[in-house]
C-alpha cells in the first residue's frame, strides 16, 4: 500500500471514529434526556400521591370546613349557601310542570309530565344558544328573549296559548351563577361568570327579572323555585330513590349539595322552626386544605388563572383544568429533555389540551398508542413521538386523573362523615356506642357530569378510592348513581314538590 493508500485509510478511520463518537454522543444525550423526562414523571407521582391516610385527612378537613361554614358567614372557604329548599320530591307528584335552565351560553326549556309513583310519564326539551350580544346587553333584553322562546315552546307543546281550566303553570328555574338565596324561589345575583356581563342585574332579584318578563310576554306562569344545577341533581336523585342524601357535579366544573338537619345550621337558627332540614349548596370547588397534594404545576395554573387563590379544589379535580395540568407537565419534560424534539410553541398555549383529549390518550388501548400520537401531532404539533415517550404521556395522564378522582372521592366521604353516613358516626353511621355493628343505612349520592359518567378510568379510580376510604364493610351501603339532566328535570320536579297543590296534598296525608 502506497503512501496515498495509507493516508486514505487513516482518513477513513478518523472519519469512522468521528461518526462513532457522534453516534455515542447522541446515544448518551438521548439516555440523559430520557432520564430527565422520567425524573419529571417521578416528581409528579410523588407530588400527586394520594395514600389512603392522606385521603382520610382530606375527609376530616372537609367535614371540619363544613361545620365552620354552617356556623357563620365567612367562617370557612366553603360558602355552605342556604337554598331554602325543604321539600325534596317524593315521587308522589302529579301534573305538568315546566323548567328553565340557564347555566351558560346555552339555555333549555323543559315540560315534564308526572304520574305519581315515581313515574315521569314524559318530558320534552328544547335547547338553544343565547346570542352573543345578549350576554352583555340588559336584563330586559336577555329575559325577553328567553321568555319568548319559552312561550313558543309552551304553545307548541300544548297547542294552546292560555292555561287550561284556569290553572297557572308552575316553573322551576335553574340559574347556575353565583346567587345569594333569599327564599326557595328568589335570590340576588352576586356576580356574572361564563362570559356574561349585564350590569343592571347584579344585586337584583333573579326570579323577579324572569317573572316580569313572563308578565310582559303574557305568559301566565309562576316561578316556584330558584336553584342551581347541583340542587336539581339532588332533586332528581331523590325523586327516583328516597335514600339519596347528596349530589355531586363532576364535569367541566364541580360542586356538591346535601340535605342537612335544621339544628346543624347554626348561622340561621330561628329561621327553620317548621322544617326538619334544608338543602345546603356547598360550593365545594373553593374547598382548601394543607392536606391536598399540590404540585408546582397547580401553583402555576392558579397564578395564571383569572381567580388566583380561589376555587383551589376545583382546579385539582374538575374537567376544566386536568388537561392544562397535563400540558404543563409535558412542557416541562420538553424543556428539560429532547424526548419530544424541539419545544413546540403549542405547549405554551393555555388550555390547548382539553380534558376529553387526555381521556382519549389515557384510554388508548391500541398496540402502538395511535390516538396518543394523533393528539400529540394534531393538537400540540409534536410529530413522530417514539412509542416509549407516548407511554410516558399516558402515564402523566394517569397520575393527574387518578389524583383528581381520589380527591373527589375524599370530598364525597367528607360529606357522608358530616351527616353520619360514613360508618363512624354513632348510631346514624351504623355503630352503637359499644362498637357493635347494627344495620347500616343505605346511602345514595347522585352524581352528574361527563368526567364521572364518560371517563371510565376517572370513574374507576373514584369508586376504588371510596371503598378504600370507607372500608369493605361500609362501602356496599354507599351507592353512587349517575343522573342525567338534573339541572332541567330536577328543576321541574322541585317546582312540583313546592307547588301549592302538592304541599296541600302532603299536609292532608300527614
Amino acid at each position: 500500500m502506497g503512501k496515498v493508500g495509507v493516508a486514505v485509510a487513516a482518513g477513513c478511520a478518523a472519519a469512522a471514529c468521528v461518526v462513532a463518537a457522534v453516534m455515542v454522543g447522541r446515544s448518551v444525550r438521548r439516555r440523559r434526556g430520557w432520564k430527565r423526562a422520567v425524573r419529571v414523571l417521578e416528581e409528579l407521582e410523588e407530588g400527586c400521591a394520594t395514600t389512603v391516610g392522606r385521603l382520610r385527612q382530606v375527609v376530616d378537613a372537609m367535614a371540619v370546613e363544613m361545620h365552620a361554614g354552617l356556623a357563620s358567614e365567612g367562617g370557612s372557604k366553603l360558602k355552605m349557601l342556604l337554598t331554602y329548599v325543604h321539600n325534596l320530591p317524593t315521587g308522589n307528584e302529579k301534573g305538568i310542570y315546566y323548567a328553565l335552565d340557564l347555566g351558560g351560553t346555552n339555555f333549555g326549556v323543559l315540560r315534564v309530565k308526572l304520574g305519581g309513583q315515581r313515574c315521569i310519564i314524559g318530558h320534552d326539551v328544547d335547547r338553544q344558544p343565547i346570542p352573543q350580544h345578549l350576554m352583555t346587553s340588559s336584563s330586559v333584553e336577555l329575559f325577553d328573549f328567553i321568555v319568548t322562546s319559552l312561550r313558543d315552546f309552551v304553545e307548541r307543546e300544548e297547542n294552546i296559548s292560555e292555561p287550561s281550566q284556569g290553572e297557572r303553570r308552575e316553573l322551576g328555574f335553574t340559574f347556575s351563577f353565583p346567587v345569594k338565596q333569599t327564599s326557595s324561589s328568589s335570590g340576588t345575583l352576586m356576580k356574572w361568570t361564563k362570559g356574561f356581563s349585564i350590569e343592571d342585574m347584579v344585586g337584583g332579584d333573579v326570579s323577579q327579572c324572569l317573572q316580569e318578563a313572563l308578565s310582559r310576554k303574557g305568559l301566565d306562569m309562576q316561578v316556584t323555585v330558584l336553584i342551581n344545577d347541583t340542587v336539581g341533581t339532588l332533586a332528581l336523585g331523590h325523586y327516583h330513590d328516597e335514600d339519596t342524601v347528596a349530589a355531586v357535579t363532576i364535569g367541566t366544573g364541580t360542586n356538591a349539595c346535601y340535605l342537612e338537619r335544621a339544628d346543624a345550621i347554626i348561622k340561621c337558627q330561628g329561621l327553620l322552626t317548621t322544617s326538619a332540614g334544608m338543602v345546603i349548596n356547598m360550593e365545594w370547588g373553593n374547598f382548601w386544605s394543607s392536606h391536598l397534594p399540590r404540585t408546582p404545576y397547580d401553583a402555576e395554573l392558579d397564578a395564571d388563572s383569572p381567580n388566583p387563590n380561589d376555587q383551589g379544589f376545583e382546579k385539582m379535580i374538575s374537567g376544566m383544568y386536568l388537561g392544562d395540568i397535563v400540558r404543563r407537565v409535558i412542557l416541562r419534560m420538553s424543556q428539560e429533555s429532547d424526548v419530544f424534539g424541539p419545544v413546540s410553541s403549542k405547549l405554551h398555549v393555555p388550555f390547548v389540551l382539553r380534558t376529553h383529549m387526555i381521556a382519549a390518550m389515557h384510554e388508548d388501548d391500541s398496540p402502538n398508542l395511535s390516538e396518543v400520537a394523533r393528539i400529540l401531532k394534531d393538537t400540540l404539533e409534536i410529530p413522530d413521538v417514539p412509542l416509549n415517550v407516548r407511554k410516558l404521556v399516558v402515564k402523566v395522564c394517569d397520575v393527574v386523573t387518578r389524583r383528581a378522582a381520589r380527591l373527589a372521592a375524599a370530598g364525597i366521604v367528607g360529606i357522608l362523615k358530616k351527616i353520619g353516613r360514613d360508618g363512624n358516626g354513632g348510631i346514624t353511621g351504623g355503630k352503637t356506642k359499644g362498637g357493635s355493628r347494627i344495620k347500616m343505612k343505605r346511602t345514595v349520592v347522585a352524581v352528574e357530569g361527563g368526567l364521572y359518567a364518560n371517563y371510565t378510568m376517572f370513574r374507576e379510580y373514584l369508586n376504588e378510592a371510596m371503598v378504600q376510604i370507607l372500608g369493605e364493610d361500609v362501602a356496599p351501603y354507599v351507592i353512587l348513581k349517575v343522573t342525567n339532566d338534573g339541572s332541567g328535570i330536577g328543576a321541574a320536579l322541585l317546582a312540583a314538590s313546592h307547588s301549592a297543590s302538592t304541599i296541600m296534598e302532603n299536609a292532608q296525608i300527614l
